[in-house]
């Protein structure tokens, strides 16, 4: 079968390659590809940044935001065939750490965890892939292809979850959200904002196009870069979407108690700052603030974020796929365009 396959720390070994059908060790559920997400980790595992083949491979399918169609289901499983399906990325450590036996894989404490199409387990982005049903999650039927946004859903639903866990350690009563980048994960992270009642703020560099038309679709409000400054002094939480959070430490809250900030971006090491730890600190301890990072989810998450998806409606996260290729062109799928907000790789048998 085909699968988009690197060697991982290899610069330039991407490649569509042949590879051995997925052996029934890896699970009783067998699933027909659909659809493969592109996001930033899947570019920095092409550039040989990051990524860890299977133990004795040397090849890593790649993939992680998948959406599939079950072909077969043993009995008891829970899945039939035609279901639409979703597999989860993580997958808890052997030891496992207090936290991966709870079933918060996406807490690990020890490390030692795998990543289908990241870190030591084959991903998605092959034709088909068997799966144990307790890493698969079914997607409402009606949305149809739109179920490969789940993957990147889960990411906010997580720091959403999160957020609203560290709110209630005290009588609480948020009103304005702003969120940084209008990227997917920014755009996602918008619209469960918006569901939950929230005055939303969303700032990013571009001053026209899709994504401003997008926030305003939401019912948020937009702003471009230079402009941060009124939203970010006002809001009681902010997700960070972009790993550039220097204006956000840097921003004294106005009247703003008990800010929650939630890191959702990946800083480049070695960038150049400026923060004024003593500035930083008396903000965060003089308004009992709080600073996080959040990343991956566990089943809860995906849970979630379907039940979100689910509520959304249909014709705005159909925009927010900017572009959907072929199998047949799969490196133009990871040749990032301007206008991209997400781009989606086509499997042969997706349904219209």
């Amino acid at each position: 079968m085909r699968a988009v396959t690197v060697i991982p720390g290899k610069p330039g070994s991407v490649a569509l390659t042949d590879m051995p059908e997925p052996p029934d060790e890896d699970g009783p559920v067998l699933v027909q590809t659909q659809a493969i997400g592109i996001c930033g980790t899947d570019l920095e595992i092409i550039n040989g940044e990051y990524g860890a083949a299977p133990p004795g491979q040397d090849r890593l399918v790649i993939g992680h935001e998948s959406l599939g169609r079950v072909v077969q289901a043993a009995p008891g499983t829970g899945f039939g065939a035609g279901d639409l399906v979703v597999g989860i990325v993580r997958r808890p450590d052997p030891v496992p750490c207090p936290a991966c036996a709870a079933g918060h894989w996406d807490m690990c404490t020890n490390g030692q965890y795998t990543e289908r199409g990241i870190m030591g387990r084959h991903g998605y982005a092959s034709e088909r892939y068997r799966i144990r049903p307790e890493y698969l999650v079914a997607i409402d039927p009606a949305l149809g292809p739109l179920g490969v946004l789940l993957e990147p859903a889960t990411v906010v639903a997580k720091a959403w979850d999160h957020i609203e866990k560290i709110g209630h350690r005290a009588a609480w009563a948020p009103q304005k959200v702003l969120i940084t980048g209008a990227g997917p994960i920014g755009l996602l992270a918008a619209l469960l904002s918006v569901q939950r009642g929230y005055q939303t703020y969303v700032l990013d560099l571009v001053t026209e196009g899709r994504k401003p038309e997008m926030v305003h679709r939401l019912g948020a409000t937009y702003f471009h870069s230079g402009e941060l400054g009124e939203a970010a002094a006002e809001a009681d939480i902010v997700i960070e979407c972009t790993g550039y959070v220097q204006l956000l430490l840097e921003a004294s809250p106005r009247n703003v108690r008990y800010r929650i900030m939630c890191l959702t971006g990946v800083s480049a090491a070695g960038a150049e700052a400026t923060i004024d730890p003593g500035r930083l600190n008396r903000n965060m301890v003089l308004q009992n603030s709080v600073l996080f990072g959040s990343v991956n989810a566990n089943r809860d998450h995906y849970v979630l974020a379907a039940e979100a998806l689910a509520r959304a409606d249909r014709a705005w996260l159909a925009d927010l796929i900017t572009r959907q290729v072929p199998l047949g062109q799969w490196a133009d799928a990871y040749a990032r365009q301007p206008d991209d907000i997400k781009t989606v790789l086509e499997f042969p048998g997706t349904s219209p």
